[in-house]
């Protein structure tokens, strides 16, 4: 049976999925077939059920929750670290309101965390990759970085306003839950307990063959030197990536919540994980 195993082009991901993707967790009868493609992107396709399995930002949960549950594995969650907020200058993060930021999309888990922070920022969609030279050559005020611009940014001579992931700790005192992994829920109980099982076996693998799972990961990395990548994959693939538990489930649930109580999520969803 094919499977359409959907995650994003990074270092952090191709880590994760470093053991399906090179056989050494056997798959038996299923053919995982792996599309790499930026998240928001994965957003909008896990709309349409468009992957069996899709990482998906959390923030864009509630409008897929119908076709798709939650895997408890897989997810990257920031435990006191999150998107930061870069700017030109040093900025006040209190000064955020009427500037512009650009943002890598409306349905990241960045964007909500953002307008929860300062709900009255304008904001401009720009592809998460161009953001930082964004932000450099003056086309926006403030940039919201994901992925390898959170370590890199500093190169560009870029200044930090604020760590999101740490406001929201301090705030509830719960990690930021970024992005999970989703299964369709059409595939009933049994399938989908099954690829839940495999996506936990390849964070496994992978966190105990570290070494090999790096170098693989560096194909990926975009131009990070081996030393910022291994940071990178740090900070997003660790032991709440091979189960959140239930820490990670009530940050996940308190996002969700929060959302919907700040009028930015439109329904109210209860976060449903596969029991696997």
């Amino acid at each position: 049976m094919r499977i359409s195993l959907a995650h994003s082009p990074d270092s952090d991901d191709a880590f994760m999925f470093f053991g399906l993707a090179r056989g050494h967790v056997p798959s038996g009868d299923l053919r995982i077939e792996h599309v790499l493609t930026d998240i928001e992107t994965l957003n909008r396709e896990a709309m349409q059920g468009r992957h069996e399995v899709t990482a998906i930002s959390f923030h864009a949960y509630p409008y897929v929750s119908e076709r798709y549950a939650l895997m408890p594995c897989g997810g990257s969650i920031g435990d006191g670290y999150g998107p930061l907020l870069v700017a030109r200058e040093a900025l006040d993060p209190a000064a955020l309101e009427g500037r512009t930021v650009a943002v890598p999309g409306t349905l990241t888990t960045a964007y909500l965390a953002l307008k929860l922070y300062a709900p009255g920022v304008t904001t401009r969609v720009v592809p998460f990759d161009r953001i930082l030279d964004e932000v450099k050559a003056g086309r926006a005020d403030v940039g919201l970085i994901i992925h390898e611009g959170q370590l890199t940014y500093g190169g560009l001579g870029l200044r930090k306003v604020l760590d999101l992931g740490a406001w929201w700790k301090e705030e509830t005192g719960l990690p930021l839950p970024l992005g999970g992994n989703a299964v369709r829920r059409d595939l009933g109980p049994e399938l989908m307990q099954r690829l839940t099982r495999l996506v936990r076996e390849t964070v496994r693998y992978s966190l105990s063959h570290r070494r090999e799972a790096l170098e693989y990961a560096m194909g990926f990395a975009r131009g990070m030197d081996p030393g910022v990548a291994d940071r990178f994959v740090g900070l997003w693939v660790n032991e709440m990536t091979l189960e959140c538990g239930e820490r990670g489930r009530a940050a996940v649930q308190t996002l969700l919540d929060r959302g919907h109580d700040a009028g930015i999520i439109p329904t109210r969803v209860v976060a449903d994980f596969v029991a696997a």
